[in-house]
């Protein structure tokens, strides 16, 4: 069963985290702050880490950054910070999922067992297929229900980069820096283009979208795979 390492200060937290995840067969370990979990990081290897913001010793979103460039393990936000900026800003430092305070445990397990399903993809694999949906890396082929969906070549790499990270919400900025660079500016508008033109192609009713959702002021999400 996986290992768990939970980062969080409050005990009532940790404690409620801790015996849920246990109870559902999960290894846990807790640290109380960012001392301790570098400490535990550097002396096992977990599957999921569970990281809270706002922690004694260091800034949430700076150990964020420092954790995803040591170690590839999904990292899950839990904060009581509810902003969209804040979620928006944890994502584009690495986290692969935010759940925000108070939560259930339906949605803590949940979530977890996403990010294990995510995790180690896809770089390698050669289709992704999700409901009537099926992206054939090797050929460049998008179908939906075995019928070819043409794409430009734009709009094939964006469903291409949200396939690859399904479930999983990729921000504005982040999709527009991996799709065109520098050349986006900051204009989102190339890419609500794109992403009008694919659900229209995608879609049986693109104002309700069933493969890439939308995380409003956020990002993109596409639906995860079968």
């Amino acid at each position: 069963m996986s290992r768990i390492l939970i980062v969080e200060d409050e005990f009532s937290i940790s404690n409620f985290m801790k015996t849920v995840l246990e109870g559902d067969g999960y290894t846990v370990e807790v640290a109380t702050c960012a001392a301790q979990a570098r400490a535990a990081l550097d002396r096992a290897e977990y599957h999921v880490l569970l990281l809270d913001l706002g922690l004694p010793d260091a800034d949430g979103l700076e150990l964020l950054r420092e954790l995803r460039q040591r170690y590839a393990l999904p990292v899950i936000v839990v904060s009581a910070r509810t902003e969209e900026s804040e979620k928006v800003a944890a994502l584009d430092c690495g986290a692969d999922d935010y759940i925000t305070k108070p939560f259930g445990s339906p949605e803590l397990l949940a979530r977890i067992r996403a990010v294990l399903r995510r995790a180690g993809p896809a770089a390698g694999t050669t289709a992704f297929t999700t409901g009537a949906l099926t992206i054939d890396y090797d050929k460049h082929l998008v179908t939906i229900e075995g019928k070819p969906v043409h794409l430009t070549a734009n709009e094939y790499r964006l469903v291409e980069l949200l396939s690859r990270s399904a479930g999983k919400v990729l921000t504005y900025d982040r999709i527009s820096e991996a799709m065109w660079g520098d050349a986006a500016g900051g204009n989102s508008q190339l890419l609500r283009v794109n992403m009008a033109n694919i659900r229209r192609k995608l879609e049986q009713n693109p104002a309700e979208p069933q493969y890439i959702l939308t995380e409003i002021g956020v990002g993109y999400r596409m639906k995860e795979q079968n």
